[in-house]
């Protein structure tokens, strides 16, 4: 199966782990323009629960461009998604889109390339978040 993400856990709570991965996309040039309480939604529309986990919706409005400039069906592949689960108290899964993977599914070659840069980028967040 092929990795579609770069992840890693730490030990920190739940909002401050959000806070953490928010800040280190920024530092790579990504804001964060979207944010989905998936658990409560999840609750809210079928009654049942699931962890708490919480989707940021990612962009590096350079990169989108070059992507789009290259071939816009990479829209439907945007933004790219940074999941956090609180997966035990003070557990937390940090799990990052990778870029080259997304492209692949398009089987254009330039914007997989193009994505790579995107990876070292997000790779580098998630370090250091």
């Amino acid at each position: 199966m092929a990795t579609i993400n770069f992840k890693r856990e730490i030990a920190d709570t739940f909002e401050h782990a959000i806070e953490r991965a928010t800040k280190a996309l920024g530092a790579e040039g990504f804001g964060v323009l979207t944010r989905i309480d998936m658990h409560s939604k999840i609750k809210e529309k079928t009654g049942k629960e699931i962890i708490p986990t919480v989707i940021l919706g990612a962009c590096n409005p350079n990169l989108a461009y070059e992507g789009y400039a290259a071939n816009s069906d990479v829209a439907s592949l945007l933004p790219c998604n940074a999941v956090i689960r609180e997966i035990a108290p003070g557990k937390i899964s940090m799990e990052f889109v990778k870029p080259t993977a997304m492209m692949q599914m398009l089987g254009d070659t330039k914007l997989t390339n193009l994505a790579r840069e995107a990876d070292t980028k997000i790779e580098r967040a998630l370090a250091n978040a």
